[in-house]
């Protein structure tokens, strides 16, 4: 048994200025861009409500697009269930896999990222996909 959800909205942007990206995104939707303490470091935070789902900026070589995020507690796990879904794997990074949906779309299987995800998030039994 394994639990999952959906965790981060992802801003993927073929950029070589992600303070620029960053600040037009936080702008367009009325939140804050938190600057890293690493410039060279890819991703940058769009601060909301903690409520809310976490939305980042991230620069790119490949085109701009938007992908979602699956936190879950067991990445192998459920990227099988979605496998058994549909999707395929593409790639592995460091801890996530990055993965595509039977309709093309892609998207990252993570460890979990908000601090609610033990209370909220779906819980998947090994014969539930």
């Amino acid at each position: 048994m394994h639990k999952s959800r959906l965790s981060n909205i992802i801003i993927d942007c073929r950029t070589d200025d992600i303070e620029v990206a960053a600040n037009f995104w936080a702008a367009a939707i009325g939140r804050s861009p938190v600057s890293g303490s690493d410039p060279s470091d890819p991703y940058r935070l769009l601060k909301g409500s903690p409520n809310e789902m976490k939305i980042l900026v991230q620069a790119v070589q490949h085109e701009s697009r938007v992908h979602l995020d699956i936190e879950t507690n067991d990445v192998e796990a459920e990227a099988s269930r979605l496998e058994k879904l549909g999707a395929s794997r593409v790639a592995k990074i460091h801890t996530w896999w990055v993965m595509e949906a039977p309709t093309g779309q892609r998207f990252c299987v993570v460890r979990p990222q908000r601090a609610d995800f033990e209370d909220n998030a779906n819980v998947w039994s090994g014969g539930n996909v």
